[in-house]
C-alpha cells in the first residue's frame, strides 16, 4: 500500500509564489508516477501535473507556465512549484500516485491553498 502526504500550502498574495511537497510512503518502489490535482470552491477537480518515473512530466495546457511538477527520488518525495499566483488558484491541492497492479490511485488528504490579499 501507498500513502501520501501533502505540505506546504498556505496563505499567499497574489503574485507570490508557493512550492507543494508530497512524500510518498509504503510500497514506493511500485510508484510508476505521482501527480497533482486541485479542486476550487464549487468546481470539479482538475489535473495540474504529473510525473513519472523516468522524470517526464506532463501538463495539461490550461497549467503551462506557471506550474512546475518536479521529483526527489531519494526522498521519495514530489514538489508542485506555483508561480505568479492568482485568486483563481484558491483550491485544495491533492497529491495523487499510481501504483504497479493498484486498479486505483492512492489519493492525499489535500493542502489548502488560499490566494488574497
Amino acid at each position: 500500500q501507498v500513502q501520501v502526504v501533502e505540505s506546504g500550502g498556505g496563505l499567499v498574495q497574489p503574485g507570490g509564489s508557493l512550492r507543494l511537497s508530497c512524500a510518498a510512503s509504503g510500497n514506493i518502489d511500485s510508484i510508476y508516477a505521482m501527480g497533482w490535482f486541485r479542486q476550487a470552491p464549487g468546481k470539479q477537480r482538475e489535473l495540474v501535473a504529473t510525473i513519472n518515473i523516468l522524470g517526464t512530466t506532463n501538463y495539461p495546457d490550461s497549467m503551462t507556465g506557471r506550474f512546475t511538477i518536479s521529483g526527489n527520488s531519494a526522498k521519495n518525495t514530489v514538489y508542485l512549484q506555483i508561480n505568479s499566483l492568482k485568486p483563481e488558484d484558491t483550491a485544495v491541492y491533492y497529491c495523487i500516485a499510481f501504483e504497479k497492479g493498484s486498479t486505483s490511485p492512492h489519493w492525499g488528504q489535500g493542502t489548502q491553498v488560499t490566494v488574497s490579499s
